[in-house]
Formats: structure tokens, sequence, C-alpha cells
């Protein structure tokens, strides 16, 4: 091909490249544009719908509680608890980051003939408790999986304030409220045996062990030695407090005593430290004077080891979480019954 015929085929292509364009323009002027696809939402990545589950329960929640607390008739007393059920969850929503909103809904929902659903929720105060629970359960699992650790931590506090919510909401309706989740701290796992071809318990043994409830990992020595620490000081200073003490105060404060004594040992067993030179517990630890009642450092103790659950939460590896989340809960409730206040996230003094 000589160099003319190159420059006239040049030309056309040009020509027609700029008569596609103004052909184009002349379209949109009209009203009328060329056929592309269909605008689609993004794809949520494994933590997103983590985050939007969390956001829709918390939603839901506040819906229903609003709407049960404007319900005729209904007791002050359950009144008051829906208010604040709903305001909580309100505040929950909005530090998940709120709702997803891509711009596109509408155009979908148009262009697909798409309707938002007739199902509406039952409005009433027992149906307030089972939404709670069921949103603490799947909020509970999603602190344990979830691959970020601050949002494991925030999930987890959630999950503690519905779980507590769905409790108190239960007892003031004469309801069945939630069952909590198991706070046995796993004991540190032996090595499996290699089950020998033809060894069926063996086989049976292994697959056991790997469904069975995991220590946390991730964490560092420090980490469990301060854990070590403050479950054993709790333990010791409700020791003192129930001898000093009578009647139901004793009772609970002894009670107490023995559970946070048996989980410093648990984890000191964990962190292999029991017996060694590494273990940081002591023969005694200060105590408060009587000018601070029982109520006042049971309450500060129980509230000081939700912290520092939480705060391992945040540590833990996934799946390695679920006792972690537990503690976080029961630390909430004992505190809770000493006479602290319900909060919208249990654990996180920086949300208070």
């Amino acid at each position: 091909m000589n160099a003319s015929n190159r420059t006239a085929r040049t030309r056309r292509r040009s020509g027609l490249t700029a008569l596609a364009l103004t052909c184009a323009i002349i379209l949109s002027g009209c009203g009328l544009r060329l056929e592309t696809p269909p605008p689609t939402e993004p794809v949520p990545d494994a933590a997103e719908v983590l985050r939007r589950t969390a956001v829709a329960d918390a939603l839901l929640v506040a819906d229903q509680a609003t709407a049960a607390a404007e319900t005729d008739g209904i007791e002050p007393a359950i009144e008051s608890e829906l208010t604040e059920i709903a305001e909580s969850a309100t505040v929950q929503a909005e530090q998940l980051g709120g709702e997803y909103d891509s711009g596109l809904g509408d155009i979908v929902s148009e262009g697909s003939g798409a309707s938002p659903s007739a199902h509406v929720q039952e409005q009433t105060p027992r149906a307030v408790v089972a939404s709670l629970r069921d949103a603490a359960t799947r909020t509970r699992a999603a602190a344990d999986q979830a691959q970020s650790g601050p949002l494991g931590r925030l999930l987890a506090s959630i999950s503690t304030s519905q779980t507590q919510q769905a409790r108190e909401l239960a007892q003031l309706t004469d309801v069945k409220g939630p069952a909590l989740p198991s706070t046995q701290i796993p004991e540190p796992a032996d090595p499996a045996p290699q089950p020998s071809e033809g060894d069926e318990d063996a086989a049976t043994q292994a697959a056991a062990a790997s469904e069975a409830p995991v220590a946390p990992t991730g964490l560092s020595a420090e980490d469990l030695s301060a854990l070590i620490l403050a479950e054993d000081t709790a333990g010791y200073a409700l020791e003192v407090r129930a001898a000093q003490s009578s009647g139901d105060t004793r009772t609970r404060a002894h009670d107490r005593a023995e559970l946070h004594r048996a989980r410093a040992q648990a984890w000191a067993l964990v962190a292999g430290v029991d017996g060694t030179d590494q273990d940081p517990r002591r023969v005694a630890y200060d105590v408060p004077g009587s000018e601070t009642p029982t109520t006042d450092l049971a309450r500060d103790l129980e509230t000081g080891l939700a912290q520092d659950y939480a705060t391992l939460v945040g540590l833990a590896e996934p799946g390695t979480r679920a006792v972690l989340v537990a503690l976080l809960t029961d630390s909430t409730l004992s505190a809770a019954r000493w006479g602290a206040p319900a909060v919208p996230f249990p654990g996180l003094p920086e949300q208070a």
C-alpha cells in the first residue's frame, strides 16, 4: 500500500469516528442513549457483610422498640426500657457506619420492578426481646469471625449490650430471656495424635477435638499475664470483702471470688505459667478500705474486667475470640447486678 492510500484510509477512519461522536451527541440531546448495561450494586466483601448485618439488626431493634414504646396502655417501666433500647440501638448503628447507600438503589429497583418487602415486624415488647436475642447471637458470632480486630471488639460490645437489654426487658415482661454463651475457658490443646489406618477411635477423637472450643490465639505473654493478674486481684478483693460482709452481699461476693480465682488459674494454664517463675499471681493484694462500699468495689472490678476482655477481643485472632466475648458479657452482667448502669457500648470506655 502506497503512502497516498494509507493517508486516505486514515482520513476515512477519522471521519467515521467524528461522525460517531456527532451522532452520540445528537442522540443524547434528543433524550436518547446508546444501549448500556444496567447499573449494579457493588458486591460487598466479608467484613462489609458482617457490618451491614449488624446495622440492619440494630435498626430493626430501634424501630420495633420505638413503636412498642408508643403502644397505648404500656407500663411506664417497660416504656422507659424500650426507649433506652431504641436510643442504644440507634447509636450502635451509627457507630457501625450506618446503612450503606451506593446511590443506585432507586435506579436498580426501578429497572428490575423490585418493591419493598410487605412483611411487617411485630411491634411488641415480646417481639423486641426476640429481635434483641437474635441480633445478639448473630453479632456475637460476627465478633468472633471478623478479620478486623477493632470491628470484632465493637461487635462484641454491641452483642453484650443486646444480651443485657434482652434479659432486662424479658424480666419486665415475664418472658424467657436469651441463653448466655459459655464462659468456660478452654484448656490448652494437646497435640492431636495422628490416627493410624483403620484406627476409628483415634479418628473420632481427632474430629471431636477439632470441634471443641479453642483458647484465644494472637495474645502476647504480657496480655495473658495482665489478665491473670486482673482476675486473681478481683478474686482476692472479693474474698476479703465477703469475710467482712453478711447476708446477700457476703454470698454474692464469695461466689464471684471463687469464680475469679478459678478463671485466673485457667488463664495461667492457657499461658503455660502455672507454677513457674512467670506466674504473676501474688499471695496478697491491696484492697480499698471500708470507705469504699463492697457494692462499689465489686462493680468497679467487674467493669474493669469487662474492659480487659473487650481489649483482648480486639487483639485475638479471628475464630478464637468466642470465650473472650462471652466473658465480656459475663463481667458486664455481673457489674450490672452490683449497680452499674447499662450503656450502649460495654467494655469500651472511649464510647462512654
